[in-house]
């Protein structure tokens, strides 16, 4: 689906057509027909639109017939019906800079061109480079908001597997594990395309444009170092519960070796006076309670050596 926004008197208008300084918008389904359609009317290379389908497409700016063709990466939360899989991906975003328009085409719904279109009627559409670092901006905040909600979600799993010490609760750390996965390579892969952005000129920023966008690669920055301190934090923290229940196992292996350990040495007192030859006393009236005295006897003090020795 196409959508055609114009600033009108600060307000975000649809218009049913393109016109000079407007904001073009795919959001899904998309057809091939819409494609070719838009490719015609504003002039851009088919490929740039069609590489917006990608899932993996990397960070990248290209440029052909004068048309400026940028890729981001946004964060994204995980539809998918597998419980293995990951909280929140990442998805690529991409922004085409026309000689009259910008165009944005975004893969699944996005929440950094949902802002954006909230605040759509504070934008001047003529202004395209200021127009695509503010979309640059929404991104920035959109990561910095999923990976609050993360450090959320990982203190609210570590609590139940204090208490619990579930399965449950360390698949849901290793999926959080793969989410701050694909944050750190997206976000690493932002930075270095925002600062060729910054270093080559790509885009012809004046100098109030270069100063926000050092302000963006800053904020991405702390971003990606956001997403490390977690990555280590919860790598550290697995492998912390790794080694609690190993040794958790160990313990109960131990009092399970030592429980068979008190009951085996009675059972044999009592397997040696249930056999069919002659015994000491066993025509004794107290010939019952032998066997059972001795094997209590037996049992006090073997559970009094391993309580002594912390073995139990």
């Amino acid at each position: 689906m196409i959508q055609y926004l114009k600033n009108v008197d600060g307000q975000t208008v649809e218009v049913d057509k393109p016109e000079n300084n407007i904001w073009v918008n795919l959001v899904p389904p998309f057809k091939e027909e819409e494609f070719l359609e838009l490719a015609d009317n504003l002039e851009i290379p088919i490929e740039f639109l069609r590489d917006s389908l990608d899932i993996d497409e990397r960070p990248r700016y290209e440029m052909e017939d004068n048309v400026k063709f940028v890729v981001l990466k946004t964060p994204a939360e995980n539809n998918s019906f597998n419980d293995s899989d990951a909280f929140y991906i990442t998805i690529p975003i991409c922004i085409i800079l026309t000689h009259n328009h910008i165009v944005t085409v975004n893969s699944f719904n996005n929440g950094a061109i949902k802002k954006f279109l909230n605040t759509f009627q504070k934008r001047h559409p003529d202004k395209r480079n200021m127009m695509l670092l503010k979309v640059f901006e929404k991104i920035v905040q959109n990561f910095l908001e999923f990976l609050k909600e993360i450090n959320h979600k990982r203190n609210m799993f570590e609590q139940k597997l204090y208490d619990s010490n579930r399965n449950e609760e360390l698949l849901n750390l290793l999926r959080i594990q793969k989410s701050l996965v694909y944050f750190v390579t997206a976000l690493r892969s932002n930075e270095l395309l925002m600062i060729k952005l910054e270093r080559t000129n790509y885009l012809s920023l004046t100098e109030e444009e270069r100063e926000f966008l050092n302000d963006l690669i800053v904020d991405t920055s702390q971003a990606l170092e956001m997403a490390n301190i977690y990555t280590n934090i919860l790598s550290s923290t697995m492998d912390a519960f790794a080694s609690i229940i190993s040794n958790n196992l160990n313990n109960v292996m131990k009092r399970l070796t030592s429980i068979t350990i008190i009951l085996s040495l009675p059972i044999l007192v009592t397997s040696i006076y249930g056999m069919n030859v002659d015994i000491p006393y066993q025509h004794s009236q107290h010939a019952f309670y032998i066997p059972v005295i001795l094997s209590i006897m037996i049992s006090v003090i073997i559970g009094w050596y391993f309580l002594k020795k912390k073995l139990f």
